[in-house]
């Protein structure tokens, strides 16, 4: 289960509306890297990749490969727009350490 938030659902909805090609759903990966080891990507997808995962949440489709899958399980994706702060942020309790940005983890 993924969890959103309603701003983060708004801004998802926002993106996909303002794309200028058709969008089958909205990825979610993860990859190496970041201060932690992992780090969470997201990108509009125009095509589903065979393997994938598709959880629709709050009409949203999310994507999800298997490696990924694990990893997110039971994430609570919020949108933040502060003064010093605008994007998502995710609220992973698979996460055994967090870098103080919060764009990378380790598990």
């Amino acid at each position: 289960m993924i969890n959103l938030t309603p701003k983060a659902t708004q801004a998802i909805q926002r993106f996909i509306r303002g794309s200028e090609t058709p969008v089958v759903g909205l990825r979610l990966v993860i990859s190496g890297g970041g201060c932690s080891g992992f780090q969470y990507n997201m990108r509009l997808e125009t095509e589903k990749a065979e393997d994938d995962l598709e959880i629709e949440v709050d009409g949203i489709t999310l994507l999800v490969d298997p490696f990924t899958h694990p990893m997110i399980d039971n994430v609570t994706i919020d949108f933040i727009d502060s003064l010093t702060h605008t994007g998502f942020k995710f609220d992973n309790p698979n996460a055994s350490a967090q870098c103080s940005c919060g764009s990378s983890f380790s598990v």
